[in-house]
């Protein structure tokens, strides 16, 4: 056999394996799907919004190899403050993590992975904050993210800013899984 043939296969495996497509990573919520309006059970209650402040249930796929820990955000690009806001900040979760439930946003129930942190949102609180724009705005987008991160943990103290969060998500970030829903009154 010539050396040209011997490389064939090897060349055909290459192309065979860079062409087999990867694996998404994808985040679902049976709460709502890409570009749909945010329910009222997941709306905040207080500043004029009368929902029931839950959070979604959240589930994703598996995350990209080498993930050490994960981390779930919910962030509101069109407030009208000159940064956004920050509505719901959860990290150190363990990488076997592929979902959290409906209201595990609430500090006060036990439905997070141990150690996982929820730190503390615009709203000035740990926890979940739902959706609620301005009256009269335009629908607002809630862009919901899990990431997954190269580090087994952020050293952050829990009442850290979304902003300080996001700083170190970014830095530490692997790969991301976004769904974004709407929400205006």
């Amino acid at each position: 056999m010539t050396s040209k043939a011997r490389f064939r296969p090897a060349l055909l495996a290459t192309l065979l394996l860079c062409a087999s497509p990867a694996v998404a990573f994808e985040l679902h919520s049976p709460d709502f799907t890409d570009e749909s309006p945010v329910p009222e059970r997941n709306v905040f209650a207080g500043f004029g919004c009368a929902g029931a402040n839950q959070s979604p249930a959240l589930s994703w796929t598996e995350p990209p190899a080498g993930t050490r820990s994960l981390a779930v955000t919910i962030y509101d690009p069109d407030a009208p403050t000159g940064s956004g806001w920050w509505h719901w900040v959860v990290f150190n979760l363990p990488p076997d993590t592929r979902g959290l439930p409906a209201g595990a946003g609430d500090p006060a129930t036990p439905l997070l992975p141990p150690g996982a942190v929820q730190s503390r949102t615009d709203y000035g609180i740990a926890g979940y904050g739902g959706p609620c724009p301005p009256q009269g705005d335009k629908p607002h987008r809630y862009v919901v993210t899990v990431h997954a991160l190269k580090t087994d943990h952020l050293p952050l103290a829990a009442d850290a800013s979304g902003a300080m969060v996001g700083f170190n998500l970014n830095a530490a970030s692997l790969a991301k899984a976004t769904l974004t829903a709407r929400y205006g009154r």
